[in-house]
């Protein structure tokens, strides 16, 4: 049975993960896999960690979408593949990857998980997390400083240069090619709910 592909977009700090991680909590680890669209940022080992920094990470020029894609393949046809993984204090991609085998289940998340064309080709259900700005930018400011050992000032500074109109151009009108919308993030109970009834329908109809 083909794999089934979920897409999760949404802004920065909009829930992503929560809803992610509350799929896999339902199903399983052994039947769901998470792909995160960060891990695909492209290697910069050839510029400084002063020249990485000054990248605009918020571009879809950013991500490397064509290796996705190939380890995306490789799982449907029931091949493991080698996922690259991203070192976020120096911008960077570390040495090693990480093994992925099939799943039943495969999710792709990141703000701009709905922006490809090669990705939402391949999706069974594209989802987009839509909750206000300000909460969003209050969890993102939060996340940086105590995961990714950010100072205030920089946080700010790049929200304002980069994510911010990034977001504008990039993610939010790609909330208007998903199949739901969820509003206030991962606690919605209930479109948690919905999305279990529709993956159990994509489920029986593969099968």
């Amino acid at each position: 049975m083909k794999s089934i592909i979920i897409g999760i977009a949404g802004g920065t700090g909009s829930g992503k993960t929560t809803i992610a991680k509350n799929i896999v909590q339902e199903y399983g680890p052994g039947e769901v896999v998470r792909l995160d669209l960060d891990s695909y940022y492209r290697d910069l080992s050839d510029l400084s960690v002063e020249e990485r920094a000054k990248i605009n990470f918020d571009h879809p020029s950013s991500l490397e979408i064509e290796l996705l894609v190939k380890n995306l393949d490789d799982l449907c046809s029931g091949k493991p593949t080698a996922v690259p993984i991203y070192n976020f204090a120096t911008h960077n991609r570390a040495r090693e990857t990480r093994r992925v085998e099939p799943h039943t289940v495969i999710i792709i998340e990141g703000i701009m998980a709905l922006y490809y064309k090669e990705l939402t080709e391949r999706m069974d259900l594209k989802l987009y997390v839509d909750t206000p700005s300000d909460i969003r930018f209050i969890r993102r400011l939060k996340r940086d400083i105590i995961q990714r050992g950010r100072s205030v000032d920089s946080v700010i500074e790049q929200y304002r240069e980069t994510v911010r109109p990034m977001h504008h151009l990039f993610v939010e009108p790609n909330k208007y090619q998903a199949d739901v919308i969820i509003p206030e993030g991962g606690m919605n109970l209930v479109a948690v709910d919905l999305i279990r009834t529709k993956i159990n329908a994509v489920l029986k109809d593969k099968k």
